[in-house]
């Protein structure tokens, strides 16, 4: 698969896909890339936690720019994981454009997302409080053993206890 670029002769020290122990841009960073097809997209720099795989949603902290497997309840910004960044390695995480997420089984094509009680795994099953705002689905499940599907995001977050239809 074609790797995504910067764009806008944007310096980056670490690429998209890859994960470092040392930290190479300050947190917090966004950053525009371009992939040839998916199009655009941003892209945050942020510290990993443990279990972190490919396509692991996170909620993340604005303060500190940390990452916790985004579950059930949970509040703040979303992203989604570009590489398996865990405990005490840093990487990219994107925010907005089309992309990869961990998804529970039967998810599908153009639903809603919604958190759930697995860390780091959204669903398509509604879950009163857990609607992820801006992030739907672009695709179904791509197999059982990989847990991926395409989504679309625009910088999604959650509130707890509030529902779009309550926004």
């Amino acid at each position: 698969m074609a790797k995504w670029t910067p764009a806008e002769n944007t310096l980056v020290g670490q690429n998209f896909d890859e994960l470092s122990d040392t930290k190479k841009h300050q947190l917090g960073t966004i950053v525009r890339a371009k992939h040839p097809d998916y199009g655009a997209g941003e892209f945050i720099y942020l510290k990993g936690v443990a279990s972190t795989v490919v396509g692991s949603v996170v909620v993340y902290n604005a303060d500190d720019f940390s990452t916790t497997l985004a579950v059930a309840d949970a509040i703040g910004p979303v992203a989604t994981a570009m590489a398996a960044t865990v405990a005490n390695d840093y990487g990219w995480y994107q925010i907005s454009g089309k992309g990869v997420a961990k998804v529970a089984a039967g998810f599908a094509d153009n639903a809603n997302c919604y958190l759930t009680s697995t860390a780091g795994t959204v669903d398509d099953a509604v879950v009163a409080g857990d609607y992820v705002f801006n992030m739907k689905g672009a695709s179904a499940i791509d197999t059982p053993s990989t847990g991926l599907a395409e989504v679309e995001m625009s910088r999604p977050f959650v509130k707890n206890g509030l529902d779009d239809a309550a926004s």
